[in-house]
């Protein structure tokens, strides 16, 4: 078994321009890649909520139930349940954030609305079902992990042997890179993470055009050609007028922009505040990334420690405070390590940033000079409560439950269709597990 420094080599046949749009600069594995294509159809990539489950309480304020969608985006779906039933999207409530190209279960909640009214509920590509009541609505921290089955379609050639060697040094590792993955970024228009670096820098009008305008080739011609078109002229209300309905967030930041012009921070309070949070997450993700990128790339281990990073110890499933690690503590905390009760981190840059020393100290801090950005700076006084303190996040995603599958590709004949079972942790990317075995140089494959 290869040690956990392993590295994709430069002379690899894979580049990866296009994922360090979203900070990703390098591979875990050198194992040759199969390629392939995600999300064929949204069946292809189903995922499973595993949440910790709320006591039944019959007279309970909340309706709780399993809801399973395919192609809805989170906040989209939010919208349009609270709209059926007549409430505002604050009662609506949910564990977690899912991909929308995909077919998900996830577990929501509903503060004073029936069991009755919400089982009447019909939209297309949506089924609630194990309806109960509770004295405690879902909410983000109540979901454990969530379980995958995935199938990569349109492969021209691959051996199991080629798989099993993936599967094996990922297993002997303990998992692969935690990188947050292309979701966290927008996959057809990746650019969450350019707004949140505005807003950082205070650029609010920036923020707000990167936004609504931006064409991004990859998205509907329309779209592209009236974004394009307001990028040029500034005409909110005519852009109001032209856009079409599904962009719905940006219609409502017209909106407010055709009356005012010069509101940009009242634009950008038209979004729901989880999206606009966002921009500020996925910026930090987005240079998350890029620090775990130059780890790999420094062949410094991602499954035990080296003097002066900080380790995240696990109590009960629960992280449990920081400890940095020394000289004569490092034996000690790679036991730990070992044994999966603490996890290397890399910051996760905030106004209250606690940064690593040593050989992690130099990337953390050159990552943030080459930004030219002070921790201060996720201190966003036009909209305070979307400034983050920071915090850190492990480096090593575990994974369990890896297998895989190797057959014909039904929908194209002729090739093959690999179909992985895993399980990962809350807040951990499948696509990031998924990038080592298909190696594709293109971020919208995943």
């Amino acid at each position: 078994m290869e040690n956990s420094n392993h590295y994709i080599k430069d002379t690899a046949k894979y580049v990866l321009d296009a994922e360090k749009n979203i900070g990703i600069e390098t591979f875990f594995t050198s194992f040759e890649g199969v390629g392939g294509k995600l999300r064929a159809i949204p069946e292809d990539f189903t995922v499973h909520e595993v949440s910790k489950h709320h006591p039944e309480k019959e007279n309970g304020k909340f309706a709780i139930a399993d809801i399973t969608v395919t192609n809805w985006e989170t906040n989209h779906l939010v919208r349009e349940l609270s709209k059926r039933l007549h409430v505002s999207r604050k009662r609506v409530s949910f564990a977690g954030t899912k991909d929308k190209r995909a077919k998900s279960t996830r577990h929501m909640s509903f503060y004073n609305i029936s069991n009755k009214d919400l089982a009447k509920i019909k939209i297309k590509d949506v089924e609630i079902k194990n309806i109960y009541r509770s004295d405690r609505p879902v909410k983000i921290g109540v979901l454990l992990s969530n379980r995958f089955e995935i199938s990569i379609r349109n492969i021209v050639n691959a051996k199991k042997e080629q798989l099993q060697d993936v599967v094996s040094f990922i297993s002997g590792t303990g998992g692969f890179p935690n990188f947050y993955g292309v979701q966290r970024f927008g996959t057809i228009r990746p650019i969450t993470h350019i707004v949140g670096r505005y807003l950082v820098n205070d650029e609010i009008e920036n923020a707000v055009m990167a936004y609504v305008a931006n064409p991004i080739k990859g998205e509907e011609d329309i779209t592209y050609k009236l974004r394009s078109e307001l990028e040029k002229t500034h005409d909110f209300s005519e852009a109001l007028n032209s856009y079409p309905k599904h962009l719905n967030f940006e219609k409502a930041m017209l909106n407010k922009l055709a009356v005012d012009s010069e509101d940009f921070v009242g634009a950008l309070k038209e979004l729901p505040k989880n999206l606009l949070t966002m921009f500020i997450y996925a910026y930090q993700s987005y240079l998350f990334n890029k620090i775990l990128s130059r780890r790999i790339q420094k062949k410094l281990p991602l499954d035990a420690a080296v003097v002066g990073d900080i380790i995240l110890p696990v109590r009960k499933g629960v992280i449990d405070g920081e400890i940095s690690v020394t000289e004569r503590n490092i034996e000690k905390v790679n036991k730990q390590v070992s044994k999966g009760k603490a996890f290397v981190s890399a910051v996760l840059f905030g106004s209250d940033s606690k940064f690593s020393e040593g050989e992690m100290g130099k990337i953390e801090h050159k990552i943030i000079d080459e930004e030219n950005i002070d921790p201060r700076d996720f201190i966003i006084p036009d909209i305070p409560y979307i400034s983050s303190a920071g915090s850190r996040r492990s480096i090593l995603s575990p994974v369990k439950d890896l297998g895989f599958k190797l057959t014909d590709d039904e929908l194209n004949k002729g090739k093959l269709a690999l179909t992985l079972k895993f399980e990962l942790l809350k807040g951990c990317y499948a696509t990031s597990l998924l990038r080592e075995f298909m190696k594709a140089d293109d971020i919208r494959n995943y």
